[in-house]
């Protein structure tokens, strides 16, 4: 006989209707709130998380608890931050009524996961997340930063934000979210998700991203603010080459051509061609001016 978990503890389309009607919550737009009501969407993302019992999973906007449950099923604890009210004080009672041999390994975090800066109990290996629309790339790099022992990162995000963000060098929707998603991990699209897996059904479809992270960091002496800094400046002015472009951040086009120069890249490139190792190059490269005159003898 099979030890695994009963299937009706993942959450249905009726389980999910009739949870949003108890509690009197509506999906709203402005949170970019929509609902994963299909029970084997939820399986195929903690298969592809590769989710496993030694894992601490911390979920970004749980919901209703549909990707929690599944979560709690396959890893070792599960630390879910939501910041909606009425959600956040509904998830334990669902995950104690629905999963309660597993209830003790769940921690709720009521919260903006943008101004999260620690979780409870042990540091999270694994983030996987169904991320709102309107904050996914903020959110990502936001929870990326602050929690380093995250080795693997799942997200559904709308199909468009995916392909930004799993884009490479020359690619028309290569960007900043390419870039500084880059800098922490390997990133590639992992699949795409219809739209009548959600309750509200979106507009647009969903894609999943995976992120591992970088075995080494990339080698450079710049640090993470001053290479983003670099990449935000080239992006701001896509159209123009990086000696235009990063006028401004280097302090005139002559300082920004030397420090292209200096980093082995032309000023006349522009920033969707470079890597994010050519980019904490330049960030290296960047000369300091002194607003003050030199100390003399």
């Amino acid at each position: 006989m099979s030890s695994s978990p009963a299937p009706d503890a993942l959450l249905g389309p009726a389980d999910v209707r009739e949870l949003a009607e108890v509690l009197g919550v509506r999906p709203t737009k402005q949170r970019g709130q929509n609902f994963v009501i299909d029970a084997n969407t939820v399986r195929r993302i903690v298969r592809t998380a590769d989710v496993g019992p030694d894992d601490v999973v911390v979920e970004v906007g749980p919901g209703l608890g549909s990707l929690t449950l599944a979560l709690l099923e396959a890893a070792d604890r599960v630390i879910a931050v939501e910041i909606d009210d009425v959600l956040a004080g509904a998830l334990p009672a669902t995950i104690a009524a629905r999963l309660p041999t597993r209830a003790d390994r769940f921690a709720l975090v009521h919260s903006d996961a943008m101004l999260v800066g620690e979780l409870p109990g042990p540091a999270p290996t694994a983030l996987v997340a169904n991320l709102p629309y309107n904050v996914a790339v903020p959110v990502l790099l936001h929870m990326l930063e602050t929690f380093p022992s995250i080795e693997r990162t799942l997200v559904m995000v709308q199909a468009e934000v995916a392909d930004r963000l799993a884009a490479g060098p020359g690619s028309r929707v290569y960007g900043v979210p390419s870039v500084k998603a880059n800098w922490y991990a390997e990133v590639k699209r992992a699949g795409s998700i219809g739209r009548n897996v959600f309750w509200p059904a979106p507009n647009v479809d969903s894609g999943l991203v995976s992120l591992v992270k970088r075995a080494e960091p990339i080698k450079t002496t710049a640090s993470r603010r001053e290479v983003f800094a670099v990449v935000d400046a080239a992006f701001a002015q896509r159209r123009k080459t990086l000696r235009a472009a990063l006028a401004g951040w280097a302090g005139s086009a002559a300082a920004a051509e030397a420090a292209l120069v200096a980093a082995g890249v032309s000023p006349q490139a522009r920033g969707e061609s470079l890597t994010v190792e050519e980019f904490a190059r330049i960030a290296e490269n960047r000369v300091e001016h002194d607003t003050e005159e030199p100390n003399r003898p």
